[in-house]
């Protein structure tokens, strides 16, 4: 029996959904548990290419539970496209998807509200993917969430709504913005949630039924551990935990029963929207990495700020999550690249050594990284399908991130198909 949960080690958009859908290809069970469809995932698999944003990988395995678990937000109209579009392709979905009745409903007055607050701190925006993160999850720690479970009883859902939209309504009127109808959003949502009634039902006993039996499991964290609301660059952050400590809580598990915590990171950084990036490129040298990598989000189609592996932050988040090893993604990313740096820890204004835990968002802002330099191997590498394939350079720089990263690099990716990973010796 195998509990693996799958993390972001870096700031998100680290190919997670490449090494899920690989991992998951002998799972019984594959499962979300934090944030919603503000993540989005690429899985390139034999019936094609899909960008999802709340579907688990594994889907488009035919023996395969999916669970959408309680610490997941749930936006029905992106999960009904999403669910058109596997069946779409060919594959049996309805009796393998199983969405948590404790799921909060993503409404449309959360990115409304959201944009309010980023429009009121101007400047000082934390450059969200406007789908409304903050605001449904404020609901659901401040006792204002509406529930799928709430969407299957009208009269529960009708009052919980008419409270939510006389409070909303009057922020978005005090900007001068337009108010929501009730009996539009009552209808469209009770609408959206007759389509998938039969998906709703709650997890729990399924997950408990394959811990016991030793089924194998993969947990799908969404973002990366430095978008952590507690330990990420607040403000500069998700609303939800994306650690793997968060799997236990967002799915109902108890975290004895996890063996592995594989950390995803991209042989480079990369960064979405506002806050601290102490490698960030920006010259010819960062926008080369994002035209070669395609950095541009899945969700929101932004240019990926880009920049140096960082082995600092990825230090931190391997010990944060106790990660027994690394998946390091598009490394052929690099190919073209004469020389290569990697950044080995900070310096403060004070010129004294520093590292990413010591501080906050603001404190981070003012470091200047410390760099090793390292020859690059300038020569194409995504024809390599074993590591013996891979040049000595390249293969001296996958080591030396495994060294400062103090973990394991177990596989190295390079390219986003299922068989060009490849796996790296141990020992």
């Amino acid at each position: 029996m195998s509990v693996t949960v799958v993390v972001g080690a870096q700031w998100g958009d680290e190919a997670k959904g490449k090494f899920v859908d690989l991992l998951s290809q002998q799972a019984e069970l594959t499962a979300r548990f934090n944030g919603g469809d503000n993540a989005g995932h690429t899985v390139v698999n034999p019936y094609g290419t899909f960008k999802l944003r709340l579907t688990p990988n594994g889907f488009a395995n035919p023996g395969t539970s999916c669970v959408i678990g309680p610490g997941v937000v749930v936006n029905l109209a992106t999960l009904l496209s999403e669910m058109e579009t596997i069946q779409a392709a060919g594959i049996a979905l309805d009796e393998r998807l199983w969405v948590s009745p404790r799921c909060h409903v993503v409404m449309p007055y959360h990115p409304r509200v959201e944009a309010v607050y980023e429009q009121a701190k101007g400047r000082a925006s934390t450059g969200t993917t406007g789908r409304g993160m903050g605001p449904v999850y404020a609901d659901k720690v401040s006792y204002n969430g509406i529930r799928l479970a709430d969407l299957a009883d009208e009269g529960v859902f009708a009052e919980k709504l008419r409270v939510q939209l006389e409070l909303k309504n009057a922020l978005l009127r005090a900007y001068e913005l337009e108010a929501l109808d009730f009996q539009p959003v009552l209808q469209e949502k009770l609408a959206q949630y007759a389509r998938l009634r039969h998906v709703v039902r709650e997890p729990f006993g399924l997950v408990q039924d394959a811990l016991h039996r030793g089924a194998e499991i993969v947990l799908e964290g969404a973002q990366g551990a430095l978008l952590d609301n507690d330990w990420g660059t607040y403000p500069f952050c998700t609303a939800s935990t994306t650690l793997a400590g968060g799997a236990a809580a967002g799915l109902g598990i108890a975290p004895r029963w996890i063996e592995r915590v594989v950390g995803v990171a991209k042989a480079y950084t990369t960064r979405v929207g506002s806050g601290p990036m102490p490698t960030e490129l920006l010259d010819e040298t960062g926008e080369a990495i994002r035209q070669a990598g395609a950095e541009f989000g899945t969700v929101t189609g932004r240019p990926r700020r880009c920049g140096w592996f960082d082995a600092d932050l990825v230090r931190f988040t391997a010990a944060l999550n106790g990660c027994t090893e690394i998946a390091l993604t598009k490394l052929d990313v690099l190919d073209g690249l004469p020389r290569l740096k990697i950044g080995v820890g900070y310096r403060t204004k004070a010129e004294q050594p520093a590292h990413y835990w010591q501080g906050d968002a603001r404190w981070l802002e003012a470091c200047q990284p410390e760099y090793i330099e390292l020859e690059g191997w300038q020569q194409p590498i995504t024809a390599a399908r074993r590591w013996s394939d891979l040049p000595r350079l390249a293969q001296a720089y996958v080591r030396k991130v495994e060294e400062l990263a103090e973990t394991p690099v177990r596989w190295v990716s390079v390219g986003p198909g299922r068989d060009e990973t490849l796996e790296v010796p141990q020992g």
